[in-house]
């Protein structure tokens, strides 16, 4: 059978231009994603959590074998450092059955440069339809806000903050921060109440909101779960299918059209195995080239991020009913020379793991809202199988690095102030390192040590700070690293991470441009028959985590589809 579409990727974007697609009976969709799927009534319960600890963790839902370089290598390095474990979904819905379901769009001017950088049609004007399309805002009306589409977007409010959350409001207060209650609608500094892709304390993914029952009815929706695609099937210049290891073993799939969904780091990857991408990069490996496109996999691009964390008096901690770690946001302009106003972020963050020492630790996460460091995605064989090679380069631009430096600093001025001084105690520099990694695995071995690291941690301040430079945290002190600004730019560098919103590969802009991979349709240069819709094709990261942006891209490329 010939499908009209095939859609390679169930994750934000691919179920959403799914649903928009077979709206048209006409139209022939084949959904195809590697993970498992997630039906209405069978969607597992650590997805459905709006506490997204578990999900995130749970190997069930991604890439085993994916692994990234965080930081670029020296060049007088011997060799490159290892890469690190990198959770990428592989389960319908992606991202959006295992993030953290915050739900902010970044502001207008984020997107009115894009459309300077090339992105015809992309600025502020032509994308808010969309974003008001995608969501059903259960608080603030307007023009500003959609009250009819699937996704649903709700605020916790002051009143029912936790400890942590409170505190620090009142310190911003003080500091001259402003609230500002929709982070939707008002684009400065202040902070605001996190909204959250979620409804009724339950988790809203792009699965559950766009693949519901009635959608799944159609006659002319196939979804296909559990199926890897290997290659596009290109005829001459144009793909005319797909490729894909299946329950069944190897099947071709044809259709008029392949869309492309498949993330940042595999939507590039699939595009240079099909000998779309840097010509010379391609020869080297054995593939036959179908389009020289320099810019495949390269403008790689997430906010990088550092952390404070602190021990937290009972009252402060995350609060079990409201079930959201993060209530609180506060948007800040660095005053970098060449940064962009509201270009840093702090989420305040009541409980740092699902187990018993995470529920006693919140912390201060900072990360660089526009970042300028850029990496590359490349491919390490021809080989289906093997994962790409992932080097986001974070901090490889200076102005990244002193904008972290900074946050750092102003966390702890923050956290030395009343009345975060009085249930946030002694705090120290905190990373999501391998160790911490290790000891968020789900089992039970873990839930034992980490219930006596929790016992010994609530006895008295000198050996719970004893306690914390033994076994917690392997950095300096913070009040070292704040007297030494090399000790503390190491710091930085060495525990830095990306916030999981990698995007930027397969760049969209002027046709004609020389690292251009998609035009503003989605169509990717040098083919006929092939789009990428997701959000690699985002030219320069919005202020905001990514994935409502990734959904409105969807939702508007779906159009500029249907219309053409």
């Amino acid at each position: 059978m010939t499908h009209d579409v095939i859609i390679v990727g169930g994750g934000s974007a691919g179920c959403a231009l799914a649903n928009r697609l077979s709206a048209r009976s006409g139209t022939r969709v084949l959904l195809i994603e590697a993970g498992q799927d997630t039906p209405p009534n069978r969607v597992p319960e650590d997805i459905l959590d709006s506490y997204p600890g578990r999900a995130y963790l749970n190997p069930a839902y991604g890439w085993p074998e994916l692994r990234v370089h965080l930081q670029p290598v020296p060049h007088n390095a011997p060799e490159r450092p290892p890469a690190r474990r990198y959770e990428q979904a592989k389960v319908m819905g992606g991202g959006s059955s295992i993030n953290g379901q915050v739900a902010v769009r970044g502001a207008p001017a984020d997107y009115d440069a894009w459309e300077a950088a090339g992105a015809a049609g992309w600025g502020w004007e032509g994308v808010l339809p969309y974003f008001r399309r995608l969501e059903r805002d259960m608080d603030f009306d307007g023009p500003l806000h959609g009250r009819e589409g699937p996704i649903p977007i709700r605020r916790i409010f002051p009143d029912q903050w936790d400890g942590l959350a409170r505190a620090a409001a009142e310190v911003f207060r003080r500091a001259g921060h402003a609230y500002r209650p929709d982070m939707n609608g008002e684009f400065a500094d202040g902070f605001a109440p996190a909204p959250f892709s979620n409804a009724y304390g339950r988790r809203v993914s792009t699965a559950v909101a766009y693949l519901d029952a009635a959608t799944r009815q159609r006659a002319n929706l196939r979804i296909l779960a559990g199926a890897e695609v290997r290659r596009l099937v290109v005829e001459g210049r144009r793909v005319v299918g797909v490729e894909a290891v299946t329950g069944a073993g190897e099947e071709v799939f044809r259709a008029r059209e392949v869309i492309v969904t498949a993330g940042a780091t595999h939507s590039p990857a699939l595009l240079m195995r099909s000998g779309i991408g840097p010509a010379g990069a391609l020869r080297a490996l054995g593939v036959a080239v179908v389009a020289d496109l320099p810019g495949v996999g390269r403008n790689l691009q997430d906010h990088p991020a550092v952390a404070v964390s602190a021990y937290l008096v009972p009252e402060a901690r995350f609060d079990p009913a409201s079930r959201r770690h993060i209530h609180v946001h506060l948007r800040y302009s660095s005053g970098v020379e060449g940064c962009p106003p509201t270009d840093m972020v702090i989420n305040t963050v009541s409980r740092s793991a699902w187990h018993p020492l995470g529920r006693q630790l919140g912390s201060f996460q900072v990360f660089a809202a526009k970042s300028f460091s850029r990496g590359e995605v490349t491919l390490a064989s021809a080989d289906w199988r093997r994962e790409p090679v992932v080097a986001f380069n974070l901090l490889s631009d200076r102005r990244d690095c002193d904008r972290l430096m900074a946050g750092i600093r102003l966390v702890a001025h923050f956290l030395g102030q009343e009345p975060l001084s009085r249930c946030a105690l002694d705090p120290f520099p905190s990373s999501y390192s391998e160790r911490a990694r290790t000891f968020g695995r789900l089992t039970f071995g873990n839930a034992f040590l980490t219930f006596v690291a929790a016992r010994v941690m609530a006895g008295p301040g000198a050996l719970r700070r004893t306690f914390i430079r033994a076994a917690v945290s392997s950095a300096m002190p913070l009040e070292r690293l704040l007297a030494d600004d090399v000790a503390l730019e190491a710091h930085v560098r060495d525990s830095v991470t990306g916030t999981w919103h990698a995007c930027g590969t397969c760049r969209m802009g002027d046709p004609t441009g020389p690292w251009t991979v998609v035009d503003p349709r989605g169509r990717v240069g040098g083919v006929e028959g092939l789009r990428v819709a997701d959000a690699s094709v985002i030219p320069e990261i919005p202020s905001a985590n990514t994935n409502i942006p990734t959904i409105m891209i969807a939702e508007k490329m779906a159009d500029a589809i249907l219309s053409g």
